[in-house]
């Protein structure tokens, strides 16, 4: 940091999010800043924000004073930014909710910098991951491989971005022993390179809202998760969600866990359902079953083994292509023996427990504060969109849903919905290959 003439402690910044996984990225990148920085979470009141339950347990073990996030409409979001003045902006939310904020960030007379990036793993990456943040100045990811995806992905498509890395924020509790020095398996004790762990018990399985996506798959899951909570019946099986009925998720929810367990009959006493925070959760587990969820990363990182389920195929479109060459890849026969495993040290180094020595997200925030500080950051422009400021107005009745109470947006969205009914099957494959060859 010698040389920057902003003092580290003293930024100003101010994150934006509306879901509980962003929710749960931002209050966690915000407490990884340096003591001494100004910090504050806006929690914007879109159609999927969290509530209040789903935000105290986003905010548990993040480092994030909680007397530091407010909730706010957008209506008043402009003004209390003029209000505090800060020298960055986190935009953490959907790519869509992205745009729109950002395109307001970007019009303050002040105009700070604005920071994006994405709340877990990120692999494979992704064109439009980029397209809804071009106004965006830095583009936070969590491992070298990220960096190195995303860059070449942004150099094949001809499009202009900023990356830094930053340590996931759930992963923070040490860079775990590698299976060649520790043995991860059940029922021992496993490192997490700062201190010894003792297991627990409980398999802890981590549900995902689109991943699988079709019923009969999620089924399937159930009746796994089932049959290993009756062939281990002193050990729990937590299926861990993030919400409960009437609650939203960054993706919705289609057929829920608990709603298809109910369904299948009489259920195993040590089967229980839990939306308690995931920290909390594995406080018990003896290892964590998923798909693809970043909770494997939160777990490995406190030691904790994994199976990342290969049941429905290896493919970007699961996101457990990233598990490839990790050894997390297991079966369901392997869930119920509770085969878990850990990674070897050669997938940790490029997956998300690099050297913290190569993390550089806060020393390009520094950099670009004092470029802004300096008069000499030049704003970055929307991407042109057609529709002008009626397709601005759409957006923004998308992205904020019911709580835009704009008399545009209302009748943007009476004219719009049916009209999106109609045409939508027959431009999807116009928008697909203009997104493909960006």
């Amino acid at each position: 940091m010698t040389g920057f003439r902003v003092r580290v402690g003293g930024l100003r910044v101010v994150a934006l999010a509306d879901t509980d996984s962003y929710v749960k990225w931002a209050a966690a990148l915000l407490g990884s800043l340096p003591a001494g920085s100004d910090v504050r979470l806006l929690i914007i009141e879109t159609a999927l924000v969290v509530s209040p339950a789903q935000q105290a347990a986003a905010l548990d073990g993040s480092g994030l004073d909680p007397s530091r996030v407010r909730r706010i409409v957008y209506d008043d979001l402009a003004r209390v930014l003029g209000d505090l003045a800060p020298d960055a902006v986190l935009v953490a939310a959907r790519g869509p909710v992205v745009r729109v904020l950002t395109a307001l960030v970007a019009a303050l007379e002040s105009r700070p910098v604005i920071v994006s990036g994405l709340p877990g793993i990120s692999i494979p990456a992704t064109t439009a991951a980029m397209v809804h943040r071009t106004q965006c100045d830095l583009f936070v990811l969590h491992s070298t491989r990220e960096i190195a995806a995303f860059s070449a992905l942004a150099r094949q498509r001809g499009l202009t971005q900023r990356f830094a890395l930053a340590g996931l924020p759930f992963a923070r509790s040490g860079r775990p022993t590698p299976p060649e020095a520790v043995e991860g398996r059940a029922g021992v004790v496993a490192s997490t390179g700062s201190a010894t762990v003792p297991r627990g018990t409980d398999l802890v399985f981590a549900s995902q809202a689109i991943v699988p996506r079709e019923r009969t798959d999620r089924m399937r899951v159930a009746r796994l998760l089932i049959e290993t909570a009756r062939a281990n019946p002193d050990k729990r099986v937590v299926v861990k969600e993030r919400a409960v009925a009437g609650e939203h998720q960054t993706h919705a929810q289609k057929h829920g866990y608990p709603d298809l367990l109910r369904r299948m009959g009489p259920l195993p006493a040590n089967l229980v359902v839990s939306t308690d925070s995931m920290a909390r959760a594995l406080d018990a587990a003896e290892g964590l079953v998923t798909v693809s969820s970043t909770a494997a990363i939160e777990a490995v990182a406190r030691g904790i083994p994994v199976i990342a389920l290969d049941t429905f195929g290896v493919d970007d479109s699961l996101i457990n292509t990233v598990f490839v060459g990790s050894g997390l890849l297991g079966s369901e026969d392997d869930v119920v023996r509770r085969d878990f495993r850990l990674p070897p040290t050669e997938w940790l180094v490029r997956n998300y427990f690099h050297d913290p020595a190569d993390e550089d997200w806060i020393a390009e925030l520094v950099q670009l504060v004092e470029l802004r500080r300096a008069g000499e950051l030049p704003a970055k422009p929307g991407r042109v969109r057609r529709g002008g400021r009626l397709r601005d107005v759409w957006e923004r009745r998308m992205a904020l849903g019911s709580r835009d109470r704009s008399v545009a947006g209302a009748v943007v969205w009476v004219i719009g919905v049916p009209s999106r009914v109609i045409l939508r099957p027959i431009l999807r494959p116009y928008y697909r290959r203009r997104l493909e060859s960006v």
